[in-house]
């Protein structure tokens, strides 16, 4: 088997379903269904979701990769049905050709502005847009977060675990420290929006609730914090070793994504070079470590073993009530762009996509840093190191 770390999603928004192949888990890691059902669940809640999850369900089927309930060390492969495809049969249909019975519906020819769909149609010589939107959709990251709730349930072997909130949808900012995070986490697993501050929540709720009267979107910013890090996963060697550029790849690489920081993050350029660099101390039981922690737990492209905090911004989503303008790209006039089922806000999902995505790139760093073709073995290789850090 590859001790790689690699995954390949495929599959339509309104197709039959979404496929994951996860491959580089080690051997005898205990998996259940449910697990990851649990983060399919998560991913779907959130005040401001659409209509699009009254329907669907996400539940994972195992398709390989498992046998009585452990992994084999083969690539694994999970599908999730799309409740929603009964109604899409014959428009999505991977066979045959535009029929009679859909020649009735028109093409998808007017572009989102701030979708994929123009730049899309452009790119891959389509006319039909909705090749391009179905694929360019959000719904995509459902088989990213079942690939990633196997990654976190290798990582909790580890003792590493990973958190997200909400900090601010609009102008309304939660300003409270990541580190309250840990002592009200049932709090924010039980928020329609992931936030702690439960007076500012309520005016992201109205804020919310303005904006789908007014027929608009809005976005925000969420956190992710991992906590249990070994010092050392990345590298300094190579600019795509670096594991901070790499979750920075990852977290972006997420729809809607426009911003990524860690740590003190932009606020870190608005410092005098003492105000920022964290100090270094050393204790015979803990070895190494920070007396704080305002790089967010990387160095040098490498994890410090401090927690690593990382942040997103997530633009308003494009597809609106009340559409702007836009051009039909086959007559060439302006026209109202065109209005798909959408949310008006999703930062709380994307924060637990944010969970999912850090989780494989974590998941990837330590495979590569301590290898093992089965969980016994990555954990010996593990110890050990972990030995010589403390014995340093």
């Amino acid at each position: 088997m590859s001790t790689i770390l690699r995954y390949l999603t495929c599959g339509e928004s309104h197709g039959q379903g979404l496929l994951v192949i996860l491959e580089g888990i080690p051997s005898g890691l205990k998996l259940e269904r449910d697990y990851i059902n649990r983060d399919l669940m998560r991913r779907q809640t959130g005040y401001g979701r659409g209509e699009r999850m009254q329907i669907e369900r996400d539940r994972v089927r195992i398709i390989s990769g498992l046998r009585w309930g452990k992994t084999l060390g083969s690539p694994i492969s999970l599908f999730i049905p799309n409740l929603d495809w009964k109604n899409w049969q014959k428009l999505m249909s991977p066979e045959g050709s535009r029929k009679k019975d859909t020649a009735d519906i028109p093409l998808f020819t007017r572009p989102r502005p701030g979708h994929a769909d123009l730049v899309g149609g452009i790119k891959y010589n389509f006319l039909d847009l909705r090749n391009v939107l179905e694929r360019a959709s959000a719904r995509e990251t459902a088989a990213r977060v079942a690939a990633g709730a196997v990654c976190r349930r290798l990582l909790e072997e580890f003792g590493i675990s990973i958190f997200s909130r909400v900090i601010q949808i609009g102008g309304e900012k939660d300003e409270s420290s990541w580190k309250d995070v840990l002592d009200n986490y049932e709090r924010i697993e039980n928020s329609p929006l992931r936030c702690m501050d439960e007076i500012v929540e309520k005016k992201m709720i109205e804020l919310i609730n303005k904006a789908k009267q007014r027929g608009d979107t809005l976005g925000g910013i969420f956190e992710v914090i991992a906590l249990g890090l070994p010092p050392g996963l990345g590298s300094y060697v190579q600019w795509d070793l670096k594991l901070d550029a790499r979750l920075a790849f990852g977290i972006m690489s997420i729809q809607a994504i426009i911003g990524v920081e860690i740590g003190m993050g932009f606020k870190g350029a608005l410092h005098f070079g003492s105000e920022v660099q964290d100090e270094i101390a050393y204790d015979k039981e803990r070895g190494f470590y920070r007396l704080s922690n305002r790089c967010g737990g990387i160095e040098g492209g490498m994890s410090t073993g401090e927690p690593l905090v990382i942040r997103a911004a997530m633009k308003p989503i494009s597809t609106l009530a009340k559409p702007l303008r836009s051009v039909d790209i086959l007559s060439k006039k302006q026209v109202k762009a065109a209005k798909e089922r959408a949310d008006v806000c999703a930062v709380p999902a994307a924060s637990v996509i944010g969970e999912a995505v850090v989780a494989i790139e974590i998941a990837r760093a330590m495979r590569e840093k301590f290898g093992g073709d089965s969980l016994e073995e990555m954990r010996r290789n593990y110890l050990s190191y972990m030995k010589y850090v403390r014995e340093r």
